[in-house]
């Protein structure tokens, strides 16, 4: 009997396995989303940032307050690697025509009052705008004026002690408590692929596996079928074999995709990979495990193929900024921290930057090992929900649909007659 169960319960799975396999081949749309989008995405982003570093983006600077104070910070602003002093211009107006005609990528504008406020030991602001066209100009605009500002805060400081008496030790000990030097070792130059670029590449997988899958089912519901059903020449019944076989035909296929992903795409373009390969494989299967089964979940909410299109311009932004590579998950509101342990990719993206960008070992990537291992857990029991919820749908309608059938042949309803009446015929 139990040989029997397990013969009939591989069979099942077997066979669940290839249609899914088929369905995934015969249609275009999840074709172009799976091997191009999956494939040729991570080349595009990869060389749209090829350089990675953007050198003296031109500013132009308005100086309301032309004083000496004000130009030195911005002879230091001009001598910084990141941002070249282009213009000056008499006010706002010229600077933002000159943004608009793409002459300068940015403006630094220093108020009339800059020397009077720093004259009066009151905190003195300037303002920085920079064109978000690209990520990079913004970048530069906002190193390129930090590193100067807390240049000028340290000499501001200095200034104000010496005048109140203090000797250059006192003063040196007074600013300058502790020595410090700036060591960035996984990014000595802020490269912005090696920043982001490595969240992106995960964000990519979790992105075209979920929407590929997404529609699929949006075709099957658009044609009145259910993605929930085992084929017909199949015998068994259970949700186990049908959400394991479909899952097994993504994973087997992401599992290929991801380590192109993972491991030839950084290679070409120079993405550091620190880390041992053994611990980034480790890191993938389970990232891609949850992956599948993440989408088995959440693409059973898809009813048509055009709500998949939406989906991708509305939740990928959403997903890159809940990895906390652009803005620290410390910093999250509460809610937006509980939301972003939706995503799989919030813990895939960090394990990923902890292993293969800074090259951690596994402890490195302990906490989203275990979030991702929970993650599958808990998105294999919805998937498996999903599928049973389905199934009793399918078995209900069914049976409505039976006993209407049975109510009209008792009380002599003919529904094709009936039909060629209305029509005419």
């Amino acid at each position: 009997m139990k040989y029997s169960y397990l013969k009939t319960w591989i069979k099942d799975f077997w066979g669940i396995f290839c249609h899914e396999f088929r369905q995934i081949f015969s249609d275009s749309g999840v074709l172009l989303i799976f091997l191009v989008a999956g494939l040729a995405y991570p080349l595009l982003y990869n060389v749209v940032y090829l350089n990675g570093i953007l050198s003296d983006t031109p500013v132009a600077v308005v100086d309301n307050c032309d004083s000496p104070d004000s130009h030195r910070f911005i002879r230091e602003i001009d001598a910084t690697r990141e941002v070249e002093v282009a213009a000056k211009c008499v006010n706002m107006a010229e600077a933002e025509k000159m943004m608009q005609e793409r002459k300068v990528n940015g403006i630094i504008y220093f108020p009339s009052d800059f020397t009077e406020k720093l004259a009066r030991n009151e905190t003195a602001t300037f303002s920085v705008y920079a064109d978000m066209s690209s990520f990079l100009y913004y970048k530069n605009a906002l190193m390129a004026t930090n590193f100067v500002m807390l240049h000028e805060v340290g000499q501001i400081q200095m200034q104000r002690f010496a005048s109140a008496g203090m000797s250059e030790q006192q003063i040196s000990q007074t600013v300058k408590p502790l020595g410090y030097e700036d060591n960035n070792p996984y990014n000595r130059a802020f490269n912005y692929s090696f920043f982001l670029i490595s969240a992106i590449l995960m964000i990519i997988i979790q992105q075209t596996l979920f929407y590929g899958m997404s529609l699929l089912v949006g075709t099957a519901r658009e044609r009145n079928r259910s993605f929930a059903s085992l084929p017909d020449r199949l015998e068994g019944h259970g949700v186990g074999r049908v959400v394991l076989g479909r899952g097994g035909a993504y994973w087997l296929l992401y599992l290929a995709v991801g380590m192109y992903i993972a491991f030839i795409v950084p290679a070409i373009f120079g993405i550091p990979q620190r880390g041992e390969f053994h611990d980034v494989l480790a890191l993938l299967v389970f990232f891609i495990t949850d992956c599948v089964f993440f989408s088995m979940t959440w693409s059973t909410l898809i009813t048509r193929r055009e709500s998949v299109f939406v989906l991708f311009l509305a939740m990928s932004p959403v997903a890159l900024f809940l990895t906390g590579c652009s803005w620290p998950t410390i910093a999250f509101p509460e809610f937006w921290k509980w939301f972003s342990y939706i995503f799989p990719s919030t813990f895939g993206a960090q394990g990923f930057i902890n292993l293969s960008t800074a090259g951690g070992d596994m402890g490195a990537a302990d906490v989203q090992m275990k979030a991702m291992v929970l993650q599958t857990i808990i998105y294999f029991f919805l998937s498996c929900a999903a599928i049973y919820i389905e199934n009793w749908v399918i078995r209900h309608k069914e049976a409505l649909l039976e006993r209407r059938e049975r109510f009209e042949k008792r009380v002599g309803i003919d529904r094709k007659e009936d039909a060629k009446i209305i029509a005419g015929e």
